[in-house]
């Protein structure tokens, strides 16, 4: 018979290994990202590309495009099913198709993993005592709203995703020259501050000590 202590460890052993649901998700957005599945990344980019173009360049709206892009499925759906008919080939069955319970129960793990990182993200900035993390916070929306009045936020997202997709790739191919140049600015920036330090701070300090001792 087990003992009291295997049975704990029998009923306690599913929750002291949780699982990451985001994981998956993770995993799928790192290889678009650095184009390990050239397909997906090109397919992204593409379609990315192709819709900026189509909303900025052309204005055509949202609506319009979806509903293109939907008659061009189905006719393009139709005319194969046509085709097959036509060279004695059973037609594509869409009855077939179905969305999988597991697949929705994984994307409904990975939208709750995201909003209770969003909540414990809004927690600690909330409830945290130093201010600074605040005017951070701050500072980067009021930033991030400055950068709202000059572009919409379709070009805004389309910038987004052409740095995610070209940014993470030249960083790993060119790492080492890239660290170098952060090296030698650092090192310009440090002279940079001395000279600063030297020329105008030290003697604003000096100043301010001379004016105090004449009081």
């Amino acid at each position: 018979m087990p003992t009291e202590t295997t049975r704990t460890a029998a009923e306690t052993k599913p929750f002291t290994t949780p699982s990451h649901p985001s994981d998956g998700g993770n995993d799928i957005m790192r290889d678009i990202i650095l184009w390990r599945r050239k397909k997906l990344s090109t397919f992204v980019l593409i379609a990315a590309t192709a819709t900026w173009v189509l909303m900025e360049v052309y204005q055509y709206n949202f609506l319009t495009l979806i509903s293109w892009l939907t008659i061009l499925v189905v006719t393009s759906i139709f005319l194969y099913a046509k085709m097959l008919t036509l060279l004695g080939k059973e037609p594509p069955n869409l009855l077939r198709l179905e969305f999988k319970e597991e697949t929705a129960i994984r994307m409904a793990k990975i939208v709750k993993a995201r909003i209770e990182e969003s909540i414990r993200w809004l927690s600690m900035v909330t409830t945290q005592e130093d201010w600074t993390v605040l005017v951070g916070v701050i500072a980067r929306f009021l930033a991030l709203s400055y950068v709202g009045t000059c572009m919409d936020f379709l070009t805004f997202s389309y910038i987004v995703t052409l740095g995610g997709m070209t940014v993470p790739v030249i960083y790993m191919k060119e790492e080492e020259k890239i660290k170098r140049c952060m090296e030698w600015l650092r090192e310009k920036y440090k002279r940079c501050y001395e000279v600063i330090d030297e020329k105008a701070i030290r003697k604003i300090k000096s100043r301010i000590l001379n004016e105090k001792k004449i009081e």
